[in-house]
């Protein structure tokens, strides 16, 4: 299996980017996605997470302004982000559970990071 993450970039304030999250290879689904982000000399924060039965989870941050969603049949988590601020600047990671087949537990994958950059 091979977990990836894209769509990071430079936007201008206010501006919009969409990040995806994708598993590839011999996979049956992702159970669960987390986008973490990490800005240079910050904690590590989470910013949203996305489970297999709908339910999702912000942080406080990013509330109104970020939406999370799964695509099955693309095996892709999407994390969309509107109303961009520099404050949101860092690498986003996306953490995901995968599971091979169906009944199995799923398998702990960590991306490479995507880079955003909010600046005018």
């Amino acid at each position: 299996v091979q977990h990836v993450e894209s769509g990071g970039g430079l936007v201008q304030p206010g501006g919009s980017l969409r990040l995806s999250c994708t598993a590839s290879g011999s996979l049956f689904a992702i159970t669960d996605a987390t986008w973490y982000r990490q800005a240079p000399g910050k904690e590590q924060e989470l910013v949203a997470a996305w489970h297999l039965d709908g339910t999702t989870n912000y942080a406080d941050s990013v509330k109104g302004r970020f939406t999370i969603s799964g695509d099955g049949a693309k095996n892709t988590v999407y994390l969309q982000m509107s109303n961009l601020k520099p404050e949101d600047t860092a690498d986003y990671i996306c953490t995901a559970e995968i599971a091979p087949a169906p009944g199995t537990t799923p398998e702990h994958y960590w991306g490479q990071g995507t880079q955003v950059t909010v600046s005018s």
